[in-house]
């Protein structure tokens, strides 16, 4: 697993995040404080502080290509 912290500043931009890691075959899950959701679910995203970093739970043993394909979302 591999853990990086997102944010959104539209809601085109959670569109798109969902739309890039739904071609992925494993989870993605986003946290924000005591919430857990899909990282693949817009219901589910929009139901989270986006004024704050989401941190981003990548379940994969290989990273790298996620993390290149969500790059304008990553925090620095």
């Amino acid at each position: 697993m591999k853990s990086v912290n997102v944010h959104f500043n539209t809601f085109s931009d959670v569109k798109h995040f969902v739309e890039l890691v739904s071609k992925f075959p494993f989870d993605v899950d986003l946290v924000s404080g005591r919430y857990v959701v899909n990282g693949k679910s817009i219901m589910g995203i929009f139901s989270l502080d986006l004024a704050k970093d989401i941190q981003a739970d990548l379940y994969t043993d290989q990273p790298e290509e996620i993390l290149a394909v969500i790059q304008p979302y990553l925090v620095p």
